[in-house]
């Protein structure tokens, strides 16, 4: 009897211990593969950020690469606030989303040529949302598609380049999509603008004055 209490609290006591040990097993684990995680995350964010000058890749917790966008420290030539810059992405992705990257390149060239020029307001946001009689210098702020865009990596780059100073526009102001333009508007664009040059499905003008 006294062998069979002394065998049963061995028992417990094994039983104890083993749990003990299990639980402890899991918690190293979990210590030792965390910072390995972390590790990991700060290796794709890094490799992301300096791929991406102006365009910032996050990355989530599941490890889903997110696209998002600020300024980080490069030399520049256009020093936007965060709502311009938002702006400039968004206008240049939803005018020029299925262009190449020179086509979306040459968008952002306009935007900020009209920036620099007297004849339009200082600031990209009031340029994009600039009204002439009631009319917006840009479709896709009327119809909507300028807020529903998804910002592309290669917008990114066009606009990063823009904002460095590359410059292929030849000081155009102006462009359009004669297969999708009114051709009331077209009109206007071939009587009073000087044409510069085409590139993908835009033409680009200046104005003569």
């Amino acid at each position: 009897m006294y062998k069979k209490a002394m065998s049963g609290l061995m028992l417990i006591n094994l039983l104890i211990l083993f749990s003990f040990l299990c639980i402890k097993g899991v918690e190293g684990n979990t210590a030792l593969a965390k910072p390995v995680y972390e590790t990991k995350l700060d290796e794709i964010y890094t490799a992301d950020a300096e791929k991406n000058a102006v365009g910032i890749v996050s990355v989530s917790a599941s490890g889903q690469r997110i696209v998002d966008y600020q300024v980080v420290d490069r030399e520049l030539k256009y020093n936007l606030t965060e709502k311009d810059l938002d702006t400039l992405l968004r206008i240049v992705e939803a005018e020029a989303g299925g262009e190449d990257e020179e086509g979306k390149l040459l968008v952002a060239n306009v935007v900020l040529n009209r920036v620099e020029c007297d004849k339009f307001p200082d600031t990209v946001t009031e340029v994009v949302f600039q009204q002439d009689n009631g009319v917006t210098q840009f479709s896709p702020v009327k119809n909507g598609k300028f807020r529903s865009v998804e910002i592309s990596e290669e917008t990114v780059r066009a606009v990063e380049r823009a904002l460095e100073g590359e410059d292929i526009s030849q000081g155009a102001l102006y462009f359009a999509a004669r297969k999708y333009a009114d051709s009331e508007k077209m009109k206007w664009f071939d009587e009073k603008l000087t044409f510069l040059f085409s590139h993908g499905g835009h033409e680009f003008f200046t104005s003569p004055y």
